[in-house]
């Protein structure tokens, strides 16, 4: 005959349990577990001694708000001789005594989540259950079976995202922090307020066993475009009301703010910012996560795998919704794909920027990245829009006064340097290869020919009769002024008489045209039978200055009309002008709760005076889970340095990165960084 254990008080042993399953930079002051691996606590038993095959102990785990055995959301269950990790188990680790070591396992399919779990009638404890990346079982679709990658795309609280442009990726610092203090909690917040749970919550707990579900959950929910999701996103016109996307260095302030302002949505977001709070969410919850960067990303309004340009006389584009960014960010997460045909687990990409709706809702993916690279345009989920962004063809018109159109040679291709962090260093990994096949590869033309991509097919050699290029100077540091060429060359047998219209403006990064920063027409440009022409812009900071937004891109157009046989060749180049460097200088030993100095240091590059000027610092235990900022008392003339110091205190030792920005009237939001090494 059984008898039920009897016990007044337990131990959760919330620091051995968090440490064993890689929770503990949450805090150890709950109990934080993976799916399908055990955890131990401590029962003290009230009378008796525990007996192997007499004492029982019956076990029920719930999660949400309706449990039910049928949507997997309540589990019962007993003692068992031994562990078993492939479902819900408990066993004795302990000999006969008083005090029983209760092993217990969480099902490796098990719905995500706060849990609560119930212990005979003497107990119920409460803890939170996140997918496990680090555990085999065949069930758990999230496994990493390298320690880099874990630490890389899991673990890691910071990272880099590339931005600038695909000649010049520039590294942008940001601190992901998802282990910081109450950012779990918000994260489940985020599941809880998504409309599908709203609607059922019971479905909705269910789903959350399953990690493609979580992640197009929060694709959806990161934006607020249908919901009341964390960010609203905004691209044009100023950022009243809120701060530019520019403002942020991390996705604590942005989720900690979502969280105190009653779930109304952060004022701004564009599109390395919604990447970057997903990637954080997701690392939170246990969902290995990284942010990717596709240079000249095309936006395909229409499905037709085409994008038109039209441009004026001038060579200037005329905006339209179907757009190449300049760079456009999303994130990959690693996963199986129980739904998909098998060679399509790993990485899968999904897009929180909100552009184009998917299944009624401003959502993006997940769709497998090697679904993109074989062409594979009906797999879940959104895979010709994805596809588009990377391997869009670029037709471009010019529109002449009388209302006529003619086509215009360019050499655009979309989805160049697709970049990613590399583990374990601040490297940039280029990872192309895994989207596209090598150009004019019969595996390109056979994804094409899978996907439809008629236009890439049919696709003829260029002309190679007159060619028109953009070559820049190397140094084009904001606040210089420098030449750009417009390089014409004749590979023709005859002499050739042309019209060269090159001009350049401020442009965003997603493509949206400002200010006119230099232009010439010249209206007879004779070139010799394999004769070259360099022709030079002059680039002013007095002229371009004022017009450049904070991306500090200007586009560069170069149009070349062939007066003898009316054809029209033009070359685009979008170019980076780069901010000075802030130098990072840290003062005193880095140990665990020693106080620090960071001494930061920035030189004004312009031939104007700095105003408003601020320095920020945050990083993942470093700064406490704030940002701190330090203003200068006074303003910063033409190459006068500006130099702070601000204190701050880690809390945990290894490698991290303190991220910094400089903000001031002139010269806004220049990112830095310092790697430190944090010791014991």
């Amino acid at each position: 005959m059984s008898r039920t254990l009897d016990f007044d008080r337990w131990n959760l042993e919330c620091e051995f349990n968090n440490t064993d399953h890689r929770t503990d930079l949450n805090g150890v002051d709950r109990l934080i577990v993976r799916r399908g691996q055990p955890f131990s606590i401590s029962l003290y038993l009230r009378s008796g001694s525990f007996q192997p095959g007499v004492s029982s102990l019956d076990c029920i785990a719930e999660t949400g708000p309706q449990p039910s055995e049928q949507y997997g959301t309540r589990a019962s269950f007993g003692l068992s001789a031994h562990i078993d990790t492939s479902r819900w188990s408990a066993a004795v680790a302990s000999p006969p005594g008083d005090t029983v070591a209760l092993s217990i396992c969480c099902a490796p399919d098990a719905p995500i989540g706060r849990y609560t779990l119930t212990l005979g009638r003497s107990a119920r404890i409460e803890f939170i259950l996140l997918f496990n990346p680090c555990c085999h079982e065949d069930l758990v679709e999230v496994y990493m079976d390298n320690e880099q990658n874990l630490a890389e795309y899991v673990l890691s609280q910071d990272g880099l995202i590339f931005r600038g442009n695909y000649k010049h990726p520039i590294p942008t610092p940001w601190n992901f922090g998802q282990f910081e203090s109450g950012i779990l909690d918000i994260c489940l917040r985020i599941l809880d307020m998504n409309p599908k749970c709203l609607r059922n919550p019971g479905k909705d707990h269910s789903g959350r066993r399953n990690p493609i579900y979580v992640s197009r959950v929060l694709s959806a929910m990161v934006n607020c475009n249908d919901d009341k999701g964390v960010l609203l996103g905004k691209w044009t016109d100023g950022y009243e009301g809120g701060v530019s996307p520019m403002f942020w260095r991390g996705s604590l302030e942005i989720l900690r703010n979502w969280d105190t302002q009653a779930c109304e949505p952060v004022r701004y977001g564009q599109c390395w910012v919604f990447a970057a709070v997903a990637c954080s969410v997701s690392r939170a919850l246990g969902i290995p996560c990284r942010v990717v960067t596709n240079y000249l990303s095309a936006h395909d309004t229409n499905s037709n795998l085409v994008i038109e340009r039209y441009v004026n006389e001038n060579g200037e584009l005329i905006q339209s919704r179907e757009m190449i960014w300049n760079y456009h960010c999303w994130v990959e997460s690693w996963m199986t794909r129980p739904d998909l045909k098998p060679d399509f687990n790993g990485w899968q990409a999904s897009d929180p920027t909100p552009q184009e709706k998917s299944e009624g809702v401003y959502c993006c993916g997940p769709i497998p990245v090697r679904a993109i690279k074989e062409g594979e345009l009906t797999f879940k989920y959104d895979a010709p829009f994805v596809f588009a962004e990377v391997n869009a063809d670029v037709l471009t018109f010019m529109r002449k006064q009388d209302g006529s159109t003619s086509k215009v040679t360019t050499t655009t291709l979309v989805g160049q340097k697709i970049s990613t962090k590399s583990v374990g260093s601040d490297a940039r990994e280029d990872i192309t290869h895994l989207y596209k096949y090598p150009e004019g590869s019969d595996e390109e033309r056979e994804a094409f020919t899978k996907a439809n991509h008629q236009n890439k097919l049919l696709q003829q050699q260029q002309n190679q009769g007159l060619h028109i290029a953009i070559k820049v100077s190397p140094d084009m540091r904001k606040g210089c002024d420098f030449d750009v060429f417009a390089v014409v060359t004749n590979n023709t047998q005859s002499e050739k008489k042309c019209r060269l219209v090159f001009g350049s403006c401020a442009v965003s990064y997603t493509g949206v045209l400002g200010g006119n920063c230099g232009f010439k027409d010249l209206l007879n440009v004779e070139l010799a039978p394999g004769g070259e022409r360099r022709v030079p812009l002059r680039l002013n900071y007095s002229k371009y200055g004022d017009l450049v937004t904070e991306d500090n891109l200007v586009r560069l157009a170069a149009l070349l009309i062939d007066y003898s046989s009316r054809e029209a060749i033009m070359a685009v180049r979008n170019i980076v002008l780069e901010n000075p460097e802030i130098k990072v200088r840290i003062l005193g030993e880095p140990k665990e709760n020693r106080k620090l100095a960071a001494e930061l240091t920035l030189q004004n590059p312009l031939p104007e005076t700095l105003d408003n000027c601020c320095f920020s610092i945050e990083g993942a235990n470093l700064t406490g889970g704030r940002v701190i900022s330090e203003r200068l008392g006074s303003t910063v003339g033409p190459g006068e340095d500006a130099k702070v110091k601000i204190y701050f205190t880690p809390n945990h030792s290894g490698l991290r990165k303190l991220v910094v920005d400089f903000d001031s009237n002139k010269l806004c939001h220049v990112k830095g960084y310092r790697n430190v090494i944090i010791g014991k």
